[in-house]
């Protein structure tokens, strides 16, 4: 067990630090999978079991609120522990849920599932979210928001891997007596296991005092930036984390209403195939995972606070843009304004932890992204909510299919506008809130 420690983990002379990207997208793009698991429903509503897409859609959103949950509730002892032993225990958790779930779907007991994927394999999606991404800003302390951005790049990129597998291996296994789901559940466990465990052998943390060559921390301290630290005990009773909160939240419940209603909503505007609205999807995941790469190594040059600003007033008026390109019917101008929202959408989870290191330091900066990402959990619950109660309003009211996102789409440019309000708000950290000794994790 030695191995797992911390103490195990640390850097020796001569370690290149570029290997630990690998090793945190190697993590993020097995649990990156719970985008995809929406190529399970229809599947298990056939596995013979009578569940319904109602049923069957509550364990995607047990496990994406079981992620925020567990991120905030485990994130000081990820810190303690280091992020090889928590990216074993992520593993454990996330492989182990999806033999569950098989067990589940093999006897029928949608508990089991709920339990499997869900709160267990949720569990293993919060560890396995914040620990790699706590090891590369202490890597990178020069270029934090590209670092975040390469392994929350592995995250969003997950469904590009992960639903076509799924749909491949239920393809293979299917038979007269099984639709293949429990199968490729058992076969993705495995697989997603290896991965994550060649990650979690690669990575490394940084000994204590490391900083790249030829790099002076006072040098590159911004406005907007500081060399001290703030415990997570600290750091989530100041303003500036509740102004953060509500900017993650306000970002992302406008992305992800419209993601996880991207074909539905492509079909109804524009009148074409479920095949195209589904090949419409998939391109906007496709901008989802280089956003979060692109626009949080950008932030590295303008600052998280100007980024974040360029999110909300440049979003709010793509918003806005939208129903215009409805009424006139310009496909290609509806995609290319979807496609740079949801680039934004993907950068704000890209951009928020290095954000968070600017204004809290590198202590403790997991477990303080663990609490500030239950904002997910909201926004997870709101965005979705609002798009399909909103449009299912209107079309009830007599407003044609083609036309009811339309005051969907202004709500969004809204949620925005507080966002950017929010991250107006943002100052400096108090120096009162500061760590005065220097701190051992």
């Amino acid at each position: 067990m030695n191995f797992l420690s911390r103490e195990a983990t640390v850097a020796k002379s001569g370690y290149n630090r570029w290997l630990v990207p690998p090793a945190a997208i190697s993590v993020h793009m097995c649990i990156g999978e719970v985008y995809g698991f929406s190529v399970f429903n229809v599947p298990l509503t056939q596995a013979g079991a009578g569940w319904t897409i109602p049923q069957v859609g509550w364990v995607y959103s047990i496990a994406l609120f079981m992620l925020g949950i567990s991120a905030a509730v485990f994130g000081k002892w990820v810190e303690r522990s280091g992020p090889r032993k928590t990216m074993v225990a992520s593993c454990v958790c996330f492989c182990g849920g999806l033999l569950i779930s098989a067990i589940g779907v093999k006897l029928q007991s949608l508990w089991l599932l709920y339990l499997g994927y869900g709160v267990i394999g949720g569990i293993g999606l919060g560890l396995g979210y914040i620990s790699p991404v706590s090891t590369l800003i202490k890597w990178f302390p020069d270029r934090p928001g590209m670092a975040t951005g390469m392994a929350i790049m592995g995250f969003g990129g997950g469904a590009l891997i992960g639903a076509p597998l799924g749909v491949k291996l239920m393809d293979q296994f299917k038979s007269e007596t099984s639709v293949g789901v429990a199968e490729a559940f058992v076969v993705m466990a495995v697989l997603y296991a290896i991965s994550m465990l060649f990650g979690a052998s690669l990575v490394r943390v940084p000994p204590e005092g490391w900083k790249p060559d030829g790099w002076e921390p006072s040098q590159h301290v911004k406005p907007m930036m500081t060399n001290a630290n703030v415990a997570v005990d600290v750091a989530w009773k100041t303003p500036q984390f509740w102004c953060l909160w509500v900017v993650l939240c306000m970002n992302v419940s406008a992305g992800i209403g419209i993601l996880g209603q991207a074909s539905k909503m492509c079909s109804d505007m524009f009148g074409v195939s479920a095949a195209v609205g589904g090949g419409f999807a998939g391109l906007l995941s496709i901008f989802n995972m280089g956003g979060r790469f692109v626009w949080s190594s950008v932030s590295d040059y303008t600052g998280r606070k100007t980024v974040y600003s360029i999110y909300f007033l440049l979003g709010a008026l793509l918003y806005c843009v939208v129903p215009w390109t409805q009424n006139t019917q310009n496909k290609t101008l509806f995609v290319i304004v979807t496609a740079t929202i949801i680039t934004m959408y993907g950068g704000g989870f890209a951009t928020i932890p290095a954000y968070l290191r600017d204004l809290f330091g590198t202590y403790q900066i997991g477990a303080i992204h663990g609490r500030l990402i239950t904002a997910w959990s909201v926004a997870a619950l709101l965005g979705p909510s609002l798009v399909n109660y909103t449009s299912s309003a209107k079309i009830e009211a007599g407003v044609p299919p083609a036309e009811a996102y339309n005051s969907t789409m202004f709500l969004m440019a809204g949620l925005l506008i507080i966002g950017l309000i929010a991250n107006l708000l943002v100052r400096p950290v108090d120096p009162e809130y500061h760590v005065t000794e220097s701190p051992k994790v």
